[in-house]
């Protein structure tokens, strides 16, 4: 199978490729000298949501030093919205700034650093856009990549982080986790602004600024579920339909799909069709049944512009009252990404004793800001 359009040969490989989940197909090492570790561009195999082995792009990042007994600590990241074409694949250009600096924070305490992806940026098809056991599988697979990756030298012990589309993924890999990967470690789950209340948000995203999500939920969960269980026809009109395929052509999704109006697009609330609301729930944390072996932290700003606050204290309420091990911290005045500087610290420090077997739920108080607004609940 060749790269897709505008990347390099490292994305082409050939078929069948491996079955097993978490299968090194490739690697590559990087020159990035902005990271305090060595990095690799890795494709894996991975699961679909119907079973399918598929390839997935990535990189992990190993920290600098010898590796303690047992190996480093494995943290893996999930992404949030960067797009949905092949060329939004983090793994293409992986040196910005941002990318640095979040991944030094990690090497820097001796944990290695994995990244998918995601199915379909870097690989073939689009992106399964909010299907949370897509992404899951996709972060959790990765960690068994490095597990095979020559000189990472990672250990089976692992905590997932992610925000926005990444705290969905998260989400679902606190949900699956211990069952997809019996033989790793998940040690805990951190959840940044992760979307829930799929039809609370369904209405605040109608006159938002970012109503373009609902295209990508669209486009992403018919990639996943296909025409039968997830069918675009039954929820855009021809002119919403047509909009698709521009999906998988750019990372700039507002600027590409240009102004939006939601009428002319959609067929009304997608809540009221029985397959949509079947996949839709499918995909949203406030429909789990049960409490998770592995603790959790939810992370946000007060003053999230794209996911509301409440929200994520719907979810809360519910994850607690199935007594899952769950913490929540809202660091005031702060926006959706925003948020992410002022809670390194206090998250680091969360991730760090759960490496070191520390009590859950987790004592410690977080200091990033004043007046954070705390929940606990086991």
């Amino acid at each position: 199978m060749p790269a897709p359009k505008g990347l390099p040969s490292f994305y082409s490989f050939n078929e069948p490729i491996a079955t097993k989940p978490g299968a090194l197909i490739k690697s590559e090492r990087l020159t990035l000298p902005k990271i305090h570790g060595t990095v690799y561009r890795v494709m894996y195999v991975s699961t679909t949501v119907e079973g399918k082995p598929t390839p997935v792009t990535g990189l992990i990042a190993v920290p600098n030093g010898t590796p303690p007994a047992g190996g480093f600590p494995v943290v893996s990241w999930g992404h949030g919205t960067n797009g949905m074409a092949d060329v939004c694949a983090p793994s293409f250009k992986p040196d910005g700034s941002e990318t640095a600096g979040l991944a030094n924070l990690l090497l820097d305490k001796g944990w290695v650093l994995t990244a998918s992806d995601y199915q379909g940026e870097g690989t073939p098809g689009m992106l399964p856009y909010i299907a949370g056991d897509s992404a899951a599988r996709n972060t959790i697979d990765i960690v068994r990549a490095a597990r095979d990756l020559p000189g990472a030298h990672a250990s089976a012990n692992y905590v997932v982080w992610g925000h926005s589309e990444g705290g969905q993924t998260a989400m679902f890999t606190d949900k699956i986790g211990p069952a997809y990967a019996p033989e790793l470690h998940m040690k805990g789950v951190v959840a940044g602004a992760p979307p829930s209340q799929f039809n609370f948000i369904y209405g605040f995203l109608l006159t938002s600024p970012f109503r373009y999500y609902l295209i990508m939920a669209a486009g992403g969960l018919n990639t996943a579920y296909g025409d039968s269980a997830a069918p675009l026809d039954q929820i855009l009109t021809p002119k919403g339909v047509a909009l698709i395929p521009k999906l998988d052509t750019s990372c700039d999704v507002n600027g590409t799909l240009g102004p939006l109006d939601v009428k002319s697009l959609t067929k009304g609330d997608p809540f009221k069709n029985p397959l949509w609301k079947k996949v839709l729930e499918e995909n949203d944390p406030e429909h789990f049944s049960a409490k998770s072996p592995v603790p959790l932290l939810m992370i946000q700003g007060g003053n999230d512009e794209q996911i509301p606050v409440a929200s994520t204290k719907l979810l809360a309420d519910h994850l607690c009252g199935l007594h899952q091990v769950l913490q929540r911290w809202i660091y005031p005045g702060q926006s959706h990404a925003g948020v992410i500087g002022p809670s390194a610290g206090d998250m680091t420090h969360w991730i760090a004793d759960r490496f070191a077997e520390g009590a859950n739920p987790d004592p410690y108080k977080p200091t990033g800001l004043a007046n954070i607004d705390q929940t606990t609940c086991s």
